[in-house]
Parts: structure tokens; sequence; C-alpha cells
């Protein structure tokens, strides 16, 4: 090392040595891609050949939606529907309460379900949880005097409260389908085993009649209404009035029962058409309006598209060197090196890559391994053995703070070149 270093350049300890000059037929750097080299720019090719997975999974995933939803509609199609023959509809056990003098109205709204409670009436509600709060308050206040009978299918822990006070519903269903009565209900003895199984209930009114027990939990309670002569039937499942149940055990009777001891049946199904529903003043938050099992459906997409990305998300490999177009001195690189750490004023980094690379090469030249280079309670003595001067203060030199100016880092490189050279000689 001679002479001082430019400021902005970076001093010369530090400098790798330089590379070989180029070939005489090293391509240039500056040079278009070869003849016959296709451009990098994309294509609608690579575009398709990128993108097709991605695509192919989402049709796959809207197609089995679609199968599903096809499914799912078909299977429920007409559910609990006193007009319905399919498996889950109710047609049958509504022309067999006809031919006994029984006649069955079905109707789609609260309002009508309210109008038409009376003592010569059981109202079945196919489906209460759908209700809204304030749908099954003004339902429950129509048929609590009413002196006649209601009749609810399968109701949840949402509805079953304001629909049957002093109620409350398990959140287990019952294991069992079919289930003995063991009550003194007339109906349910005369019935016997009956696929009431479902829904199971506790209440602590003292004259409810608890059958069809589960678990210490009954499936069907019978609720005496205690100003009038009317009565409430909480069925735990709807299977005893569908079509493909109702010839089982003893379906049918406990059907006909519970649902013919009023000459008229009225048969609520909730629905969206209800008018009346709709223009409510009960305040709805965004969740509620959202189809029943859209949790399921946004987890689903969430996981196509976590598993889309780890499929299509790029994997780091090991480094591999590549061939550059053009050999670059190494004196080029050390002063582009240099201005970068002047315009970003790192003059601590630089000051460490100059006593880095000055203790790297005089450790070995006062018998200091490798290993101990950077430590300066080794490599320090071992240096002031071997120096004619020892008043210098080697810790600050090669271990001491970054400098605070350009003029300071150069001379710190003029003060280990002169080190390394007083080392060197003697």
């Amino acid at each position: 090392m001679t002479g001082s270093p430019h400021p902005t350049e970076m001093p010369r300890s530090a400098e790798p040595s330089p590379s070989p000059e180029p070939p005489p037929d090293a391509p240039s750097a500056t040079a278009g891609p070869p003849h016959g080299e296709t451009s990098l720019a994309p294509t609608p090719r690579r575009l398709w050949t990128r993108s097709r997975g991605i695509v192919l999974a989402l049709v796959l995933l809207l197609a089995a939606g679609v199968a599903i939803a096809v499914v799912r509609s078909g299977g429920q199609h007409g559910r609990l529907d006193p007009r319905s023959a399919e498996p889950h509809g109710s047609r049958a056990v509504a022309e067999i309460l006809g031919r006994n003098g029984v006649s069955t109205r079905v109707v789609t709204t609260t309002e009508e379900a309210r109008s038409a409670a009376g003592p010569e009436t059981t109202l079945l509600v196919a489906n209460p949880d759908l209700l809204t709060e304030r749908q099954r308050t003004r339902l429950h206040a129509a048929t609590e005097n009413s002196a006649g009978r209601t009749v609810l299918i399968a109701p949840g822990p949402r509805s079953i409260g304001t629909l049957a006070p002093g109620v409350t519903a398990d959140t287990t269903p019952s294991t069992d389908s079919a289930l003995a009565p063991a009550c003194s209900l007339p109906a349910a003895r005369r019935a016997g085993t009956a696929d009431t199984g479902g829904i199971r209930y506790d209440t602590l009114a003292p004259d409810a009649e608890a059958c069809y027990p589960s678990d210490g939990l009954p499936s069907l309670l019978h609720l005496p209404a205690p100003r009038s002569q009317g009565d409430t039937v909480v069925l735990g499942s709807p299977d005893i009035l569908f079509n493909s149940r109702l010839d089982e055990r003893g379906n049918a009777s406990l059907a006909l029962q519970l649902l013919g001891s009023r000459p008229t049946l009225v048969w609520y199904l909730p629905s969206l058409s209800d008018d009346r529903a709709a223009t409510e003043t009960e305040r709805r938050s965004f969740f509620d309006l959202i189809p029943a099992g859209w949790r399921w459906a946004a987890l689903q997409l969430a996981i196509a598209a976590a598993l889309a990305a780890l499929w299509r998300a790029r994997r780091l490999g090991p480094l591999v060197p590549e061939r550059l177009p053009v050999v670059i001195r190494a004196s080029e690189t050390v002063e582009g090196r240099a201005r970068l750490y002047r315009r970003a004023d790192a003059r601590d980094r630089a000051a460490d890559a100059l006593r880095t690379a000055s203790r790297s090469r005089l450790a070995p030249l006062v018998g200091v391994p490798p290993a101990q280079a950077h430590a300066p309670e080794t490599l320090v003595p071992a240096l002031s053995s071997h120096l004619r001067s020892p008043g210098q203060d080697l810790h600050l030199l090669l271990f001491g703070a970054p400098p605070g100016n350009d003029a300071a880092l150069i001379a710190l490189a003029d003060r280990l070149d002169a080190l390394e050279s007083e080392v060197r000689h003697s």
C-alpha cells in the first residue's frame, strides 16, 4: 500500500486482487441477445402456461359448488311441505288427516299464522329457527291464550326460549332415532316406539309431560297452557312427518294424534316471501342476512387460496454461480462500492472494512492464528512486540470508533498502511 486513497474510492487495503483482462472474444456488456434468442417479455402462451393451474382449480371449485348446491336443493325441495310427495315432504300425513275430517291449510307468513290461531286450530310451525325474534314474540303472543294447540318442529336454542318459555334445548342431539315413550301421555303410549330422536329438551315446568327420553332428556314435551285449554307440543325431530318414514314403527300413530286433535290444521312454512318479516323494524346484522353455511364456504375458499399460493410460490433453492457477460475489473468494483459508501455517509462500514482487512493481514505476520485475528487481547500484545515505536495506541487504531468525517477516514487508512509496512519490515 502506497499513498492515500481518494475520498471517493475504497482504500486499497480492502481491495481484492484484480481479475485478469477479459479475453478479446468476450461479449460486450451492452451487446444485445444472441441471434435466435427469444425475448423474456410475457407472451399469451407463457401467461396461459403459468395460470392454467389456477384457472383449472377455480373451475373445479365452481363445479363442485354448483354440484353441491344442486344436490342439496334437490334433496331438500318440499321439505315438511304437506303438498309435497317427495321423501322429505309431508303429503301423506296431510291426506290421512283429511280422510279423518281434519282440513290442512298452508300459510307462509307470520300474520296468517297469528290470525289462524284459535281453539279449533292446531298450528304447526315447521322451521321455528327461521323466524326472527320479533316474529317469534308476536307468534307466541297470539298462541299463548288461543286455547288451541301449537306444535313446534325441532326448535333449536335460538327459538325455543321465546316460543316455549321455560324450555331449553340441549345442543347435543340424541344418538338414537327410534325411542320408547316412557311417559304417561296417551298419544305417546298408544303410538309406542317412534322415530323421535333428535334435539333434546329440558324444562322445570311442573305440569310438563316429558316423553321419548334419551340419556335422561326427552325429545318430546307436552306443555299445557296455564291460563287456557290450549297446549304446546315440542317435537325434537321431524322424521315422523316425512313421507318416507310415516309407515315405520309408531310414526303415523304419533303424528296423527298430535296433529289431529282439532278439526283444522294450519301448517306454517316460514319463507322469505313473508313481507312483514322483510319490513320489520328489528335490526339485523350483515352476517344474519348471509345464508347458512357461508362460514364453511369462506373457510374452503381460504384453504383453496392458501394451497394455490403455496403451489405457485417461488421457492429459493441453493445459490448457483452465474456467468457474467463481461469481466469487470476489481478496481471498478472497489470504486463503485466506495462511491456508494460515500453517498450513504457509511464511514463506519468503510472503517470496519479497512480494520478487518488489516487485522486479517497482520495476524499471520505476528504469529496469531486466524481464528484470533479479531480478538484485541491477543492481537494487540503480539503487534506491540514487533514494533520499533511501541508508543502507538494499537487498540484505538485497530478496534476504535468509526471516524467522524472523510479526512479522518483517510487518516485511518494511512495509519493502517503505515502499521502494516512497519510490521513487514520488522
